[in-house]
């Protein structure tokens, strides 16, 4: 665990409590670093480049649902495949801010860069930067800028740029620009006295894109400002001469937008009117409302460790890109890698429900309703699918952007049918926790829709047991099997909880057309589903017949050779016991009523040898698991992994955007793993540990217009009614009611560390976060 002031994120300055912080410049690593200070507020993303443009990495900005169809071939086409795919697509750059003096360019890879700090602002929710550069000339200048997203202005960016010499007179000349998404077509450029518009759209999408700039600029009485458009961009310069230590201030604001191309000129409207309030709102009052933002986001949402100031940072950066991608999300999915780059081709995936929903339950209950009402807004989509494939109800896409399967992979796409009921799990769970009358007919939709695919999906054996064949579970190492344990559960719960939502809204049983007969069945099939065991030692197992497939040689893979899906052919593993992520694991977090405390350790114990954590969910899950049976140095060292993912990029993948749900899974992982917290059913329950060298935790919870604060430290925890109404809970199994004005503290056994695991070479966690 790191000391204070002592530990350094990879490549990054010291830890700070409420920013990261790059001092100096690597320009090999700005691919990274462009994820890592990537703003958005859900609508629209900007990945953290540069202002000058160059150098750069892979610069973009990215609106929510602005999208692109493409033809998907395939050697041999199968009935069922999609035939086209959604790819989201980077649109005009609005971030784009030049500097010349005297006709030299500002450029960082020339002249002399005596200093050079980009602070990502967590508390502000602003990407600041500071340069002092002289230019190959002899011009000596302090360059500062400040950009923002606001979060609560959809489609709206603005940039602060200050530019001041240090000690002589210079000619100053500040040229903003637009420029156009290369992606898209038809570009279409105006000029204005300061600023102007650019219009693109979109082939097969039929979107109509459009940008809109104007400047405020403060500078010396003879500043100029002009604006011309060229055909691919519209740029507007501010050329002024400056004493020394005088400064030339410009404010750039920007708003940017998408609409099908038979809106294009309501767009245009919405975007000129969004743009002068946010020019008239001016800089200062911009930068305050996003504080105001973050403030009670922060009130809510703030993890306090006491002990492990790199963790501190990471989990307070994780959070923060969790808002920014869950922002403003009425219409839109939370993409695996929000709006911070192209990974993934901006699809949304099961992610959000199993990862990212359970968390702005707790912290932002607003954001977890909005995307729920997204996968609500799905379901004739969902319904059409499930016909395509012969299944009954509802069947969600694997990975989509409009609700468009765009999974040319069935294996591991249309076969993982647990989709369904993890969908299905986030609704209640949803309901549960918030009290949300409001969104309970969706989630009744929902619910119901998706628990008659199972119907179609299982199939009962001649001794009356449900069984589910040829799925794929969250392991994607281990397709098309018999009985994954997880699949079947969630299945389970998904049944169960059709039946109990419609006897508390009977009114949706006539819209859904659900007769007595269908829920009949799914009370019987609920109570019958099978869930396999190992047959020698009763121990629970990931799928059927799992534990008698031979294991893959883990002593013959080198570190290199992971992610194994990149050097061996999914056939080799496919048949053998290696594990890609958490599967069963998983299923024991979300039904620990399932299993028991000997099964959770004996299951556990025995995946940790095959699970190589190929993909970024499965550490945060390990994290919980682990703590709740005994191993608390390893749940640690999960949490550092789960929290550090894009931070030190251990998956060296940062590059093409950050890993949503992994940061999600840092919250998950220290609250539902160090502070034991469980919600289901509606109550909040909690068995807080913490791991030896951590002094204390502290975090808050919203439950059901409530606020409840847990401060956990290594003998005893201390919960406190933040506000709202009294909440009922218990602490390790001792129930009790935290009421206004009072808190209650209860001591903590000590519990005796069992022996560690050990994981496949080379994937011990502490290996993975020293690399």
């Amino acid at each position: 665990m790191g000391g204070a002031g002592s530990t350094r994120s990879k490549d990054l300055g010291a830890v700070h409590p409420w920013a990261v912080v790059e001092d100096g410049l690597d320009t090999s690593a700005l691919e990274r670093t462009e994820s890592l200070f990537s703003l958005s507020n859900g609508r629209t993303g900007v990945r953290g480049s540069l202002d000058e443009g160059s150098p750069h990495g892979s610069p973009g900005c990215y609106l929510s649902g602005a999208y692109e169809l493409w033809p998907v071939s395939y050697p041999e086409y199968s009935y069922g495949y999609p035939k086209v795919q959604e790819r989201i697509v980077g649109v005009p750059a609005p971030t784009l801010v030049e500097l010349f003096l005297g006709g030299e360019r500002f450029d960082v890879r020339t002249g002399e860069l005596a200093e050079h700090r980009r602070t990502l602002d967590l508390r502000a929710g602003t990407l600041q930067r500071v340069a002092r550069w002289t230019s190959p000339g002899g011009a000596a200048v302090e360059v500062r800028s400040e950009r923002l997203v606001p979060l609560e202005r959809p489609g709206l960016f603005a940039v602060d740029y200050r530019v001041r010499p240090l000690d002589a007179p210079l000619d100053v000349e500040v040229r903003s620009a637009l420029v156009a998404g290369e992606d898209l077509h038809e570009t279409i450029t105006e000029a204005g006295a300061r600023g102007g518009s650019l219009r693109q759209r979109t082939d097969g999408s039929g979107l109509a894109v459009a940008v809109h700039v104007d400047h405020d600029v403060t500078g010396p009485a003879a500043t100029e400002v002009r604006t011309h458009a060229a055909p691919d961009r519209v740029v507007t310069s501010v050329c002024a001469r400056l004493a020394p230590g005088q400064e030339l201030r410009v404010v750039k604001v920007v708003a940017l937008g998408s609409a099908p191309h038979i809106a294009r000129e309501a767009l245009a409207e919405d975007l000129r009117t969004a743009l002068s309030e946010g020019l008239r709102s001016g800089w200062e009052h911009l930068a305050a409302q996003q504080r105001a933002v973050l403030d009670d986001f922060w009130e809510h949402a703030d993890v306090r460790v006491d002990g492990d100031d790199a963790l501190q940072q990471a989990v307070r950066f994780a959070l923060f890109h969790v808002l920014q991608a869950a922002a403003q999300g009425t219409d839109r999915g939370i993409p695996a890698k929000g709006l911070t780059g192209v990974g993934y081709d901006g699809h949304t995936f099961w992610d959000t429900e199993v990862f990212v929903m359970p968390v702005l339950n707790h912290v932002w209950p607003e954001a977890a309703r909005d995307a729920l009402r997204w996968r609500h807004a799905m379901l004739p989509a969902a319904r059409e699918r499930a016909q395509e494939l012969g299944l009954a109800g509802a069947t969600f896409p694997w990975r989509t952007i409009t609700g468009r399967e765009s999974s040319g992979y069935w294996p591991a796409g249309t076969a993982a049918v647990h989709l369904n009921a993890d969908i299905a799990d986030a609704a209640v769970r949803h309901l549960d926790a918030t009290g949300d009358e409001e969104i309970a007919e969706a989630v009744v939709d929902i619910v119901v829709e998706t628990a008659r695919s199972w119907v179609v999906l299982g199939r009962e054996d001649d001794e009356g047991r449900f069984h589910v064949d040829g799925v794929t579970g969250p392991d994607e190492y281990s397709a098309l099997v018999d009985d994954n344990t997880y699949t079947n559960l969630m299945a389970q719960a998904n049944l169960r909880a059709a039946v109990d939502l419609l006897e508390r809204h009977p009114g949706r049983r006539e819209v859904l057309g659900v007769e007595q007969a269908e829920v009949d069945d799914w009370v019987r099939l609920a109570d019958a589903v099978h869930l396999p065991r190992d047959r020698r030692t009763g121990m629970p197992t990931q799928d059927a017949g799992c534990t008698d497939r031979k294991q893959w040689d883990f002593d013959a893979t080198t570190p290199e050779q992971y992610p194994l899906a990149d050097h061996f052919p999914y056939f080799s593993l496919y048949r053998r016991q290696v594990a890609k992520q958490a599967d069963l694991v998983l299923a024991m977090h979300l039904r620990p009523d399932a299993f028991t405390l000997e099964d959770k350790r004996a299951s556990f114990e025995y995946y940790e040898g095959l699970t190589v954590r190929d993909s970024s969910l499965s550490a945060s899950v390990q994290a919980v698991l682990a703590a709740e049976v005994g191993h608390l140095e390893l749940a640690a060292d999960y949490v550092h992994e789960a929290a550090f993912v894009d931070l030190h990029d251990l998956r060296e993948s940062t590059s093409d955007g950050l890993h949503v749900a992994s940061l999600a899974g840092a919250w998950t992982a220290l609250v539902a793993g160090y502070g034991g917290m469980r919600d289901a059913g509606g109550r909040l329950r909690f068995a807080p540990r913490l791991p030896p060298g951590l002094q204390g935790l502290t975090f808050r919870t919203r439950h059901r217009g409530s606020c409840l604060e847990v401060a956990v430290t290594p003998e005893e925890a201390t919960y406190t009614l933040v506000g709202g109404d009294p909440v009922p809970t218990a602490h390790h199994g001792e129930e009790f009611t935290v009421g206004p004005g009072e808190g209650r503290t209860l001591p903590i056994s000590p519990v005796e560390e069992r022996p560690r695991p050990r994981q496949p070479p080379s994937r011990d966690p502490r290996e993975v976060c020293r690399r």
